[in-house]
């Protein structure tokens, strides 16, 4: 006997609520092979192929070409009589199946777990994915039902009894695409959750350019990878965090949680926004590995080529002003990190030096943001004159 299989949007991330349909391999009445891709998904990370759970036909496709489905959505349905893997769905005749890509992680516990029924009911009361994530369970193992859902939706309404006038701007309308729609819902969580506090100091990095200047034709030759002033400043910024592992950790509620190791993240501009690819686990790195890793994530980044799981688990992020010729920048803290480091641009600048002469001197502005409910300005200014000395005990 045949049966009816509903694949439906699986999580993609840890914070990925919604995805971006960017094509369908298949069509309704074509065959499909198990784990042969069904459809590519864009998120504001990466693109994802997701595989068909079974074998079967295409009897349904829902999700046009550039349209925003949330997580737990339906995408579509396959007819077949081949069981495999299938978690049965009590709310519905149909089988439904949630397979995510093989890069993602699993997320088959019952707090992430809501049934399609579920879904769709909070989504016929313009309830959110997120909220939805945050709505406690009555139900069997502490899963959401819909009358958790209705109670919701009742308490929502009641409070936004008050609704804003309709106004229409008129003007170029442009739609956010997937990534700078996730980078504005970050920022905005981020912003309104942490309280910003930023400290500035500048950088004499003039020994440094030199070595670069002298060494880099020889570098290059040795290590097949060019080197920047950025590696030296990455490597700096995660070895400092060994000293002050407060700026590498997150909030939990009324914990904090320090990180095991230094991921950093390193902002590389793409298109219409920003990529944050993680370099894991670098405290220990030496300057050569911090070279190789910088280039080697910016170009897949740039090219499109990068993993889910190499834009996970960051744990603090370095980004550079000084690309767009910048050179004081107040960056956001990107959501739950607790601290960002920005750099500007190379300026030149006359410095009393300390045999009390004037020198014409190479200075880059650091600017170190961090949640002010984890740090004070001292531990911050402690962690900035960390990254200075570890600057200068690279050439000695």
């Amino acid at each position: 006997m045949n049966k009816e299989f509903i694949v439906q949007l699986p999580k993609l991330g840890e914070s990925i609520t919604s995805a971006t349909i960017v094509q369908w391999f298949k069509k309704v009445g074509d065959h499909v092979k198990l784990d042969e891709p069904l459809v590519e998904v864009s998120t504001d990370k990466v693109n994802s192929e997701i595989p068909s759970p079974v074998t079967g036909i295409i009897k349904k496709i829902n999700g046009a070409i550039n349209q925003e489905l949330d997580v737990g959505s339906e995408l579509c349905v396959i007819e077949t009589g081949t069981v495999q893997g299938v978690a049965l769905n009590s709310d519905s005749t149909s089988q439904t199946i949630q397979k995510a890509p093989q890069e993602s992680a699993s997320s088959s516990q019952n707090s992430d777990f809501f049934s399609p029924a579920v879904v769709s009911f909070a989504q016929s009361h313009s309830i959110s994915f997120e909220d939805l994530k945050k709505i406690k369970g009555t139900g069997e193992g502490g899963r959401v039902t819909k009358k958790d859902v209705e109670s919701f939706a009742a308490s929502k309404k009641s409070l936004s009894k008050i609704e804003a006038p309709s106004v229409e701007i008129k003007g170029q309308r442009l739609k956010m695409d997937p990534m700078r729609k996730a980078i504005a819902d970050n920022m905005v969580k981020s912003f309104y959750t942490a309280p910003h506090a930023s400290l500035i100091e500048s950088l004499d990095v003039t020994d440094i350019l030199d070595w670069i200047e002298k060494n880099k034709a020889q570098f290059y030759q040795q290590h097949s990878v060019k080197i920047s002033l950025t590696a030296f400043i990455a490597l700096a910024c995660a070895k400092a965090l060994k000293a002050y592992p407060l700026l590498n950790s997150q909030v939990q509620g009324d914990e904090i949680v320090i990180k095991d190791h230094v991921n950093l993240g390193l902002a590389v501009s793409v298109g219409s926004g920003l990529l944050v690819p993680v370099i894991a686990a670098c405290e220990d790195f030496t300057l050569i590995e911090m070279a190789k890793s910088i280039a080697d994530k910016a170009a897949r980044a740039r090219d499109g080529k990068l993993m889910p799981v190499e834009v996970k688990e960051g744990s603090f992020t370095l980004t550079n002003f000084g690309m767009g010729g910048v050179q004081i920048g107040m960056p956001i803290i990107r959501f739950p990190e607790v601290a960002i480091v920005a750099v500007g641009t190379i300026n030149k600048a006359c410095v009393p030096l300390d045999d009390k002469t004037i020198g014409i001197r190479s200075m880059v502005t650091m600017t170190l943001t961090f949640d002010h409910r984890v740090v004070d300005g001292l531990y911050g200014c402690g962690y900035i004159n960390a990254v200075k000395a570890a600057l200068s005990s690279f050439l000695t």
